[in-house]
């Protein structure tokens, strides 16, 4: 086994935002995209932009004409699709099979691996729309990559399919898996719940354009969070201005009450990391948790 894949025969399963993209980029790579799947209108569309010319094929039927067999399905679905295509026979000796899920690593894989194949996970750490300028974002996104433990070829394979597709390979051990795609999830997820929240507030109060408003504050934010870490941390909480707070907490409750939960919650865990790096005096950061506690009038 070399560290450089040679051209390969890929099947994907199946042609949705990431399927699509990722099949897409290989085949940019010179690898052959021989079959892939899909029954959406989504994907067909999917399909016809980023893998023209390939045939729709059942899943098995994808997978067993495939020297790479790339599993592209939600992570609940994934357990019972491998399953019932080591039960159908779809899986040989010598494939590599690869999926994408964030939330799992390799023993996902284990009735493939029985069979003598090559197990990868890949996730691509990026958020997908399935149109055809995800191939170009793939260009130094990072990808997880998950082997499995002491096979050192299996890893050297996964990074270098990552560096084809355009991505930058990050090592993932399968015991961490987990840990790490809750941290992705719960900061990709919930920044846009965030966002969402931020400029649904703005129009209530009257305020137009709020996306507009709100986007140079948040991008300032994100890159002052990316580059300073907690020193970035500003606003009434890390300054400790409970009055302010508590103006807060009424209108936000009078807004809605799951809303100025929320708050609360945020706030208090802003409260400790401000505290944590010397921004927030520790009485002062007493002080905002009393606050943050206090029960709406």
């Amino acid at each position: 086994m070399t560290d450089r894949p040679a051209r390969l025969a890929i099947g994907v399963v199946s042609a949705g935002r990431v399927g699509a993209v990722v099949g897409a980029a290989w085949a940019n790579a010179g690898h052959h995209v021989v079959a892939t799947s899909g029954v959406s209108r989504d994907s067909l569309r999917r399909a016809e932009s980023l893998l023209p010319g390939v045939p729709l094929e059942p899943p098995d039927t994808v997978v067993a004409r495939s020297d790479l067999a790339l599993l592209a399905v939600p992570d609940d679905v994934l357990p019972g699709l491998v399953r019932g295509l080591a039960a159908a026979g779809s899986f040989r000796p010598g494939q590599i099979v690869v999926h994408t899920s964030g939330a799992h690593g390799v023993t996902v894989l284990d009735p493939a691996a029985e069979i003598g194949v090559l197990p990868l996970a890949l996730h691509p750490v990026m958020t997908f729309t399935g149109r055809t300028e995800d191939v170009a974002r793939l260009a130094g996104c990072s990808v997880g990559v998950t082997a499995a433990p002491g096979d050192e070829a299996a890893w050297s394979v996964g990074e270098a399919l990552v560096v084809e597709m355009g991505g930058e390979p990050v090592r993932v051990p399968e015991d961490v898996r987990p840990l790490y795609h809750a941290a992705l999830a719960h900061g990709a997820n919930h920044l846009v719940t965030l966002v969402r929240d931020c400029v649904d507030t703005l129009e209530r109060a009257g305020v137009q354009q709020g996306e507009r408003l709100v986007a140079p504050l948040l991008s300032a934010a994100l890159d002052n969070a990316l580059r300073h870490g907690d020193r970035a941390l500003t606003g009434p909480v890390a300054r400790g201005d409970v009055a302010t707070l508590r103006t807060h907490l009424r209108v936000l409750g009078e807004a809605g009450a799951d809303l100025a939960e929320t708050y609360r919650v945020l706030a208090a865990r802003t409260a400790r990391r401000a505290s944590a790096a010397g921004l927030l005096p520790a009485h002062a950061a007493d002080e905002v948790l009393t606050t943050l506690q206090e029960k709406p009038s």
